[in-house]
């Protein structure tokens, strides 16, 4: 459970639509370390993990001090991508504020599409 600092704020009062990509991005790397993928041990062996789309749904919006719970759930979309299914809730009222999809790859050290074991081992097919 995370909490929402004003810093990250707009004029609004209200979360910056930005600063959710920062909230999803943060998630990802602790669900990847929980799953036995560290993310900077991978980029020191030359296995790039890259975003190369994102959608995001915003549904409610979250304001100074709210607590939130961030979701992750990983699905294989291709041979050599995969998406994470992320939700982000606010936990007073689990109001669904933020729905994703960020789709991704990885690259070899050749800088060529290419699913490291430890990625693959996340799908358990």
């Amino acid at each position: 459970m995370s909490k929402v600092r004003d810093y990250e704020l707009d004029m609004q009062g209200i979360v910056n639509n930005g600063v959710y990509f920062s909230y999803l991005e943060h998630a990802r790397h602790e669900f990847l370390l929980a799953n036995g993928v560290d993310f900077s041990g991978l980029a020191e062996k030359g296995v790039h993990l890259v975003v190369i789309r994102s959608e995001m749904d915003y549904k409610a919006s979250l304001k100074s001090g709210d607590e939130y719970a961030v979701s992750v759930a990983v699905e294989r979309l291709s041979k050599v991508r995969f998406g994470f299914r992320q939700e982000v809730v606010r936990s007073s009222d689990k109001k669904l504020c933020v729905s994703a999809l960020v789709i991704g790859t990885a690259l070899n050290e050749r800088g060529r599409p290419y699913l490291s074991p430890e990625i693959d081992a996340l799908f358990g097919d």
